[in-house]
């Protein structure tokens, strides 16, 4: 996947511009981006803060330990049946 050369805080800064009554060509011609990558940014970051975006990214990990935890001891409750069975 490309990454962005714009952090996820200023694409909510956008985004917000936007809403407080900025013209969307007038920010995509500043930042340099086409109008439907910002109408992507707007649908996906519209009505979010950044600190409600950290504590997304935190449970984002949070939920990719969790699932790697379940299996790995998935994987070890078949392996233990298999022994007994």
């Amino acid at each position: 996947m490309k990454k962005s050369r714009f952090t996820e805080s200023q694409i909510i800064k956008a985004v917000k511009d936007h809403e407080s009554g900025r013209d969307v060509n007038e920010l995509c011609r500043e930042l340099g981006i086409h109008r439907g990558t910002f109408y992507l940014w707007k649908k996906k970051y519209g009505g979010i803060e950044v600190q409600e975006l950290k504590r997304l990214k935190e449970l984002e990990e949070e939920n990719r330990k969790l699932k790697q935890m379940y299996a790995e001891l998935a994987l070890d409750n078949k392996i233990l049946k298999d022994v007994l069975g």
